[in-house]
């Protein structure tokens, strides 16, 4: 089992930053890409940004330039830096671990609001 404890959302204005921080704790012996997701409104839950084992880092098409994903594999949390916030990014993000078995875990969320 794994463990996941996201922080730091909260409320921005437009053009604002905020930096969410995960903590992963357990199993982590198998733990695979790790990463951060959202769920806009009448849509699927979406690829915010992760990074997998070997360090390689993906981000959904719509933070590219803005978010920076950061993950410190000896103390295993991962970061998400959001930059240039805009009102679409508000969202509950969520942070996944995924084992090489094919498991995933799911953190509870940290709420973001961007406001114009």
């Amino acid at each position: 089992q794994v463990q996941l404890v996201e922080s730091g959302g909260g409320a921005v204005q437009v053009g604002g930053s905020l930096k969410l921080s995960c903590a992963a704790s357990g199993n982590m012996r198998n733990v695979g890409d790790m990463g951060w997701y959202r769920q806009p409104p009448g849509n699927k839950r979406e690829l915010v940004a992760l990074v997998t084992r070997f360090g390689v880092e993906r981000y959904g098409d719509s933070v590219k330039g803005r978010f920076t994903i950061f993950r410190d594999h000896d103390n295993h949390t991962i970061d998400l830096y959001m930059n240039s916030l805009l009102p679409g990014d508000s969202d509950v993000y969520v942070c996944k671990a995924e084992n090489r078995f094919g498991v995933d875990y799911w953190g509870k969320g940290t709420r973001v609001t961007v406001s114009s």
